[in-house]
């Protein structure tokens, strides 16, 4: 199973910039995707991007676009952030996605966490003066 640990999180000023990063281990083959989430606590956890291993297409939720850069390289996927606003604070989950579910749909595409087959950690991003 693919396992994945995110790191890069911290303190940034709002305007300000971060990288977060996920570390992938665990894979035996390419057919899959890698996803970040964030969650405000309170809130359900939802999708930002994600990229799918086999192919490097990138998708991003329509409320971040713009502001957030997905990229890969060998068993690192990260996260650019720009533009930072407070109301980004929120813990920031990388993870191991499913391209798609048992009826063809496309977990993908959509960010859909319930195509997600293992969670990270977490890595808490604050955006404060």
């Amino acid at each position: 199973q693919v396992q994945v640990v995110e790191s890069g999180g911290g303190l940034v000023l709002p305007g300000g910039s971060l990288i977060l990063s996920c570390g992938v281990s665990g894979s035996t083959s390419n057919y899959y995707a890698i996803g970040w989430f964030r969650q405000v606590l309170g809130t359900d956890r939802g999708g930002l991007s994600c990229i799918i291993t086999y192919d490097g297409s990138k998708f991003y939720a329509d409320a971040v676009k713009g502001r957030l850069t997905i990229s890969r390289d060998a068993n690192t996927v990260s996260l650019q952030m720009n533009s930072l606003k407070p109301e980004d604070t929120a813990i920031y989950y990388c993870a191991a996605m499913n391209v798609f579910g048992p009826r063809g749909e496309r977990y993908s595409d959509s960010i859909d966490s319930r195509g997600v087959s293992s969670w990270g950690r977490g890595t808490q991003v604050t955006v404060s003066s």
